[in-house]
């Protein structure tokens, strides 16, 4: 059912709920006041679930639309924006996308990240990636408040994190083979969305 249809079919319910309550004569017998008010609840019962099939018909179709824009990794998709900003700006945007900063959970997913932001925003930036250290110095959390079990730190020359309470957010170096640096959350960089596909 295409967002047209659903929207067509809720509107003739609507009319046939609101034709029912105005034209339903007012009777003092009991059982047709019964059967007329389970009709009406099963109408609203109908209308809501329209409803509901109709918001999860908007969320696929958005879905689809960031898969296309972006990519397509490991049931997420992910959509990059080389416009750069500040670390909290770039994690609302993204909300207000409906999703969040990236945070890659397994070493391949780091890597296929990496990938596409070389072919996307460039092979020489860095990204923003859902983790910080805000709350207590060097207990890295997702945005959803829980540790960070995968990590990538560039460890061989850098030894990151290194930054210490000046450097509470994570990025991703595209110039590092997608190796991870802390850095000043008021830098502007680049970011990537991401989005669980339902």
């Amino acid at each position: 059912m295409d967002f047209r249809s659903a929207r067509l079919l809720l509107f003739l319910l609507l009319v046939v709920h609101v034709s029912c309550q105005e034209n339903t004569p007012k009777r003092r017998n009991g059982k047709k006041e019964g059967a007329n008010a389970a009709a009406i609840e099963e109408l609203r019962k109908q209308i809501d679930d329209i409803l509901q099939e109709l918001s999860l018909l908007k969320e696929q179709q958005a879905l689809q639309t960031v898969c296309l824009k972006g990519t397509k990794i490991h049931g997420k998709c992910f959509l990059a924006d080389g416009k750069k900003k500040p670390y909290h700006t770039a994690s609302e945007d993204c909300i207000a996308k409906g999703g969040v900063l990236s945070t890659p959970l397994t070493g391949d997913e780091n890597d296929q990240l990496y990938d596409y932001v070389r072919r996307s925003i460039g092979p020489e930036e860095h990204v923003w990636l859902g983790i910080n250290d805000m709350l207590t110095e060097g207990s890295w959390l997702d945005q959803t408040g829980s540790s960070v079990r995968f990590k990538n730190w560039e460890t061989e020359i850098t030894h990151q994190p290194v930054g210490g309470r000046a450097h509470n957010c994570a990025v991703l170096s595209t110039t590092a083979n997608g190796k991870w640096f802390d850095e000043n959350c008021r830098a502007e960089k680049a970011s990537v969305c991401e989005f669980n596909i339902v």
